[in-house]
């Protein structure tokens, strides 16, 4: 029983913000859980969750070395601005070139956002492959990667 508790507790807390015990356990209910705040509050401790700060300005639970989107993405918009020399495409398919020697960097920070309707990057010196999932989805990613390079 545990063992599942804990499973379904980091399930939820990666897709939900959670902010609250009250919340987290209102979750469990859903998933047929009933728990007390005592066991909830152990359960927190011996999976090492955390608080960290959301982008509204409250705190969520969080894994500890859960990456801050807005980190990720000042990250992103420094290593872009740096770097991108220019950005084209072709059906479901963006190359981005960059200065020599940085394609890998940007190509990890891309995957560390984590954007749904990307499948995954591979770079090499100065190029990255960007491969959308479907083509109707390369407007939207074209514009977020300029908004990047701003």
């Amino acid at each position: 029983m545990k063992a599942r508790r804990h499973a379904l507790i980091l399930a939820i807390i990666k897709e939900e913000n959670v902010r609250t015990q009250e919340e987290l356990s209102d979750f469990l209910k859903k998933w047929g859980v009933e728990v007390t705040q005592a066991t909830l509050s152990r359960d927190i401790k011996e999976l090492g969750l955390i608080k960290i700060p959301t982008p509204e300005g409250s705190y969520r639970y969080a894994l500890p070395g859960e990456k801050l989107l807005p980190e990720v993405l000042k990250r992103a918009e420094r290593m872009f601005s740096d770097t991108v020399v220019a950005i084209d495409f072709t059906e479901n398919l963006i190359v981005i070139k960059t200065t020599s020697g940085t394609a890998q960097g940007v190509a990890a920070i891309l995957d560390e956002l984590d954007w749904k309707e990307i499948v995954g990057t591979i770079a090499g010196d100065d190029s990255i492959l960007v491969i959308v999932r479907n083509k109707d989805q390369v407007e939207g990613v074209l514009n977020r990667l300029h908004k990047l390079r701003r």
